[in-house]
């Protein structure tokens, strides 16, 4: 399929296939009105483009005469986020990384180098001490608190 959008272009022949997902996943196959599949696809240029078709109870249905519907398919420029987002349903881990590279995991924690002087040092370590924790656990507390 070939479509022009925003003035730019989007070929499935010529886009490579990067990954595709459909209802027959979950046992819905092309003969019923609610199929539907997608493939991610990635231009030449970086940029990624959905190709989706679906039978007319389907999300990529078509209008047809009076109030009713056939089956369609469409193509859907997405920004490097919507195919991330489209790709962690869509893709196990390691394809994923594969594409867009290591996924760095977010602890909530950082690390950081801290400087005060002798008299907060030794507040912090005393308190710690006396409430059987860790002094970063202190200095949470007290940013919680504040």
């Amino acid at each position: 399929m070939k479509k022009i959008i925003n003035n730019k272009r989007y070929d499935t022949e010529t886009a490579k296939q990067i990954a595709e997902t459909g209802s027959w996943e979950q046992g819905v196959g092309p003969s019923d009105f609610n199929f539907w599949s997608e493939t991610l696809y990635q231009k030449r240029t970086g940029e990624f483009f959905l190709y989706g078709e679906g039978g007319p109870l389907s999300k990529y249905s078509q209008p047809y005469e009076n109030n009713g519907s056939q089956s369609g398919a469409k193509i859907i420029p997405l920004t490097i986020d919507q195919a991330k987002q489209w790709a962690e349903k869509a893709m196990d881990a390691d394809e994923y990384e594969e594409l867009f590279g290591p996924v760095e995991e977010d602890t909530g924690k950082h690390v950081m180098s801290l400087s005060v002087n002798e008299s907060t040092y030794q507040i912090i370590k005393r308190l710690a001490a006396e409430n059987r924790t860790t002094m970063s656990q202190v200095i949470n507390d007290w940013a919680k608190n504040n």
